[in-house]
C-alpha cells in the first residue's frame, strides 16, 4: 500500500536585502524534493514572500520560480497598502512541515521560526534561539566567546556611536583592531553592506554604509588567511541532538575578498572539495563547527566558516549561517556531495529531522501537575 505523501511548505523571498538569493535557493531546493524517490514521499506547496514582507499562495510563488526573479507590484494580484504578514495564505493550513528558504532578517533571524512554533508544525532548521544567536554577529560573537572558540580580534559597535562620537569611535576601532578591517552590519549575510576599511576615510564610509542597514555592527580585524567552511547536519536522537559534519571545503577567488559579487557570479570564485588539508588539521575544523552548532543552539543544518592562516596555521572561527543557501554556486550541496550524499537525500534527511523535532512543548492540552 503506497504511503500518502507528506505536505510539505516551501517558502522563500521575504523582506531583506537577500530576496533574490532567496530564490535561486528555492529553486534548487524545489527542483530536489520533486525528483526521484522525494516526488513519491513529498507534496510541495510553494509560498512566496514580497519584498514588503506579503505572503502569497502557489500561483505567484510558481510565476516567481519560474522566471528567477523577484516579483514587481504591478505582477501581483491585488494587495494591501501595508506590508508586512496579514495571515497565511490558502493552502497553508495543509502544510505539514515547513521548509523555509529564507536569507536574512524576517527569515533567518528567528522571527519566522516564532510563527511556526505557534503553530505547532515542525520546520526545517534551527528554532527560534538558534536562529536568532545565528542571525545576529554581536550575540553570535559572545556565544562563541562564552564557548572558548577562537576569533580574530573584533568590536562590537552600536550606530548611534557614529552621532554621539565618531572620532573616539574611529580612534578606539584604529588602536584595537588597525587596518586593514571589514566592517559589517550583525544582522545582515551573503555579505551584503560588508566593506573593507583601509584607512580612517574608508573606515567611515564603511560605517555609514553599515549603519544605514542595521542598529548594530562589528568590525573585524583583517587577517591574510585561507577561508574554509564545513556543513553540519543536526538529528535530535534521545532528547539530544547529534551533530554530522561534512568534508570541508575552501573558497578560493582573485577579488582583494569575498563579497557579494564574488559570492554570487559565475567564475569569479573557486570552490576546492575536500580541502587540501592535513588529516588531523579538517578534523580540527569538524569539531569546532559542531562546538559552534551547541554554542547558539541550532539546529537541522548550518554552515560554518573559517579563517586558516597560512603562515602560523592558526585556525579562527568565522561565522555560522543557520539557513546557508542552497544555490548552484552554495557550498552546502557541494560539500555534502562530497561526502556521499546528494542533493535530493539531503533535502529529505532535512525534512525528516524536522519532523522528528517537534519539542514535547507544543503537545496539545499540556498542563504542568
Amino acid at each position: 500500500m503506497a504511503l500518502t505523501p507528506v505536505c510539505v511548505g516551501l517558502v522563500f523571498g521575504g523582506a531583506s536585502g537577500e530576496h533574490a538569493v532567496s530564490i535561486r535557493s528555492a529553486a534548487t531546493v524545489r527542483a530536489a524534493l520533486s525528483s526521484g524517490a522525494n516526488a513519491e514521499r513529498y507534496r510541495l506547496r510553494c509560498f512566496y514572500i514580497d519584498r514588503r514582507g506579503r505572503w502569497w499562495d502557489g500561483t505567484v510563488a510558481e510565476a516567481v520560480l519560474q522566471a528567477g526573479r523577484a516579483a514587481g507590484e504591478a505582477e501581483l494580484p491585488a494587495a494591501p497598502e501595508r506590508g508586512g504578514f496579514q495571515g497565511l495564505p490558502a493552502g497553508a493550513l495543509e502544510v505539514e512541515v515547513w521548509f523555509p528558504v529564507l536569507h536574512g532578517p524576517h527569515g533567518e533571524d528567528g522571527t519566522v521560526q516564532g510563527l511556526f512554533t505557534l503553530m505547532q508544525v515542525p520546520f526545517v532548521g534551527s528554532g527560534v534561539l538558534g536562529s536568532a544567536l545565528g542571525m545576529d554577529k554581536q550575540a553570535m560573537k559572545a556565544a562563541f566567546a562564552a564557548a572558548g572558540l577562537p576569533q580574530v580580534p573584533y568590536a562590537c559597535v552600536e550606530a548611534a556611536e557614529l552621532g554621539s562620537d565618531p572620532q573616539g569611535l574611529l580612534q578606539r576601532l584604529e588602536a584595537s583592531l588597525g587596518y586593514p578591517c571589514f566592517v559589517k552590519p550583525a544582522n545582515l549575510g551573503s555579505s551584503v553592506g560588508i566593506s573593507k576599511a583601509r584607512d580612517r576615510a574608508s573606515l567611515r564610509q564603511g560605517l555609514q554604509t553599515a549603519a544605514a542597514l542595521d542598529r548594530r555592527l562589528v568590525v573585524e580585524a583583517g587577517v591574510q588567511a585561507r577561508e574554509l567552511e564545513c556543513a553540519v547536519l543536526g538529528r535530535l536522537e534521545a532528547g539530544r541532538i547529534e551533530w554530522q559534519a561534512s568534508v570541508v571545503g575552501e573558497i578560493r577567488f582573485e577579488a582583494d575578498w569575498y563579497d557579494y559579487e564574488t559570492k554570487y557570479s559565475e567564475g569569479r570564485s573557486q570552490t576546492v572539495i575536500p580541502a587540501p588539508l592535513e588529516a588531523g588539521l579538517a578534523q580540527k575544523v569538524q569539531g569546532m563547527a559542531i562546538q559552534a552548532c551547541r554554542a547558539v543552539a541550532a539546529a537541522g543544518l548550518a554552515r560554518v566558516d573559517f579563517f586558516l592562516e597560512a603562515a602560523s596555521g592558526e585556525l579562527w572561527i568565522n561565522e555560522i549561517n543557520t539557513l546557508p543557501g542552497f544555490t548552484s554556486l552554495s557550498m552546502v550541496p557541494m560539500l555534502w556531495r562530497a561526502s556521499g550524499l546528494d542533493l535530493p537525500e539531503l533535502v529529505h534527511e532535512l525534512v525528516l529531522g524536522a519532523r522528528e523535532s517537534l519539542p514535547p512543548s507544543t503537545l496539545h492540552g499540556a498542563e504542568l501537575p
